[in-house]
């Protein structure tokens, strides 16, 4: 085992691994900006594996660093084409307009009607330092700019429509995840 490996996974809380926006832990952290990865180490994909691990228990379609507490620019997402991790991620296009609804694993429960760009593009660098170029339109559009939103210190409550946010109770929640009707994105 590689000296400093597992010090990012062992900041990670064990019980409910997911800082909540109503926590008052979780408030600074979601709200601070990520600070750039300058080398990726067995740690940094330690840390990945175990973000992949943390999205999929919680049913989610992206996880960012801060919502595990660790203010690195990193975050990871499925939307349907295939897991990917993204470091020190840069948007450098959008283009269009797509509104849906979204919700947030840091805010369970919580959705809204969010405006987000139809498509984008991103580059960075995976879990092993090799550099990406990601466009992705639609629903992977609209996580990748959720997720990159987190590592600046922005909530999806942030940009939503206030006339359009509201609570669902988890039995609604099981009722749209068993209908796929369920919000967008829940990251």
């Amino acid at each position: 085992m590689a000296k400093g490996y597992g010090k990012l996974t062992d900041l990670i809380r064990r019980d409910d691994p997911i800082v909540k926006y109503d926590e008052a832990e979780g408030v600074g952290i979601l709200r601070q900006t990520s600070k750039p990865v300058l080398k990726i180490t067995e740690d940094t994909v330690a840390l990945v594996e175990q973000m992949e691990r943390i999205m999929r228990a919680a049913n989610g379609v992206g996880l960012a660093a801060p919502q595990l507490g660790i203010l690195q620019r990193i975050f990871v997402y499925d939307a349907g084409d295939g897991f990917q991790a993204i470091i020190n991620p840069k948007i450098l296009g959008r283009k269009g307009e797509q509104i849906g609804i979204e919700g947030c694993l840091s805010i369970p429960g919580l959705q809204g009607d969010v405006s987000r760009a139809e498509e984008v593009v991103v580059k960075g660098s995976d879990q092993f330092g090799k550099p990406v170029r990601i466009r992705g339109d639609g629903l992977t559009a609209r996580v990748i700019q959720h997720e990159y939103d987190h590592l600046d210190g922005v909530l999806f409550i942030d940009r939503a429509d206030p006339a359009t946010l509201h609570w669902v109770t988890s039995e609604e929640l099981e009722d749209e995840e068993e209908d796929g009707q369920g919000p967008q994105t829940r990251e």
